[in-house]
């Protein structure tokens, strides 16, 4: 059994000719339900307290406010509470796992570049960050792990988990692109910057890598932040993944036998439904 949350709410904001458009979720939603997949509400409710877990004080009212200056995040009206919503789904998707269910959050707005006190990269709040705390707010004990296969570094995550005993970053991610950062490995968070036109044969062996060190640290559970960038027609970064790559991707995750969820983060070719629905086929 696996769970999918999304909430079609999370549709309702857009600026025209912006990369993070409604139609990635709704496009994608809409193949996954004539495959036969049961898209389900968050069932969970995240909480300013819950935010406060990976956010300094004050962010949350910054989001709300506008009060934070990033020309790619632009700020609208109710945005926190479409950012909570986001959060609300990847919350459920890290209890459905922590219960023995796959989970994976299909939302907007993305999470991964969000820092403690920093909205940027059309990230408001850390959905994914916020979701592993709040596991390890209700088991103090929790080893976590976090996988990020977004074509963009997730500086945000690394921002915010930097230094924690309890979780290991891991991230492959396109280098030089945005947001600059990656570069090399520090304390718990490690790092495989990739060079533009990195093709399926060699993201794999990273990938691989990456996932020797997961299973060697022996989390309790796996959060992955799933951009789907990587793609050779992605509009906005230079990998070169295949559609079939994400079906092998997500095999591969699986395959280590961890519990998991999983967060929808980049991805703007307008082939994202195949991709998402490659990766689920195995990651679920």
């Amino acid at each position: 059994m696996s769970r999918i949350y999304c909430d079609l709410e999370c549709l309702r904001y857009h600026t025209p000719g912006h990369p993070d458009a409604p139609e990635r979720v709704a496009s994608a939603a809409e193949r996954l339900k004539r495959s036969g997949r049961a898209l389900l509400p968050p069932d969970y409710t995240a909480t300013e307290a819950d935010a406060a877990l990976a956010h300094d004080p004050g962010h949350l009212s910054s989001v709300r406010d506008g009060l934070y200056c990033d020309e790619d995040t632009p700020h609208y009206d109710g945005i926190e509470l479409f950012a909570m919503l986001s959060a609300s789904c990847a919350v459920s998707a890290a209890m459905s796992a922590a219960a023995g269910e796959p989970g994976f959050s299909l939302m907007r707005p993305p999470g991964h570049h969000a820092g403690r006190r920093r909205a940027a990269g059309f990230c408001y709040l850390n959905n994914l960050a916020i979701a592993v705390s709040v596991l390890g707010r209700a088991r103090p004990s929790l080893r976590a792990a976090i996988l990020d296969i977004d074509a963009h570094h997730g500086d945000g995550t690394q921002d915010i988990m930097l230094g924690r005993p309890d979780v290991l970053f891991v991230s492959l991610h396109q280098s030089p692109l945005y947001p600059g950062t990656g570069l090399r490995s520090e304390g718990n968070c490690l790092n495989f910057p990739l060079p533009p036109g990195t093709g399926e044969a060699a993201y794999l062996a990273a990938l691989e890598k990456g996932l020797s060190s997961i299973t060697a640290f022996k989390p309790d559970v796996l959060a992955v932040s799933a951009g789907f960038d990587a793609f050779r027609a992605d509009p906005i970064a230079q990998l070169r993944l295949e559609k079939t790559s994400f079906r092998r991707i997500g095999g591969l995750i699986a395959g280590a036998g961890l519990k998991r969820f999983g967060v929808l983060e980049g991805g703007y070719a307008p082939d994202l439904p195949v991709l998402v629905e490659n990766f689920l086929e195995t990651f679920l």
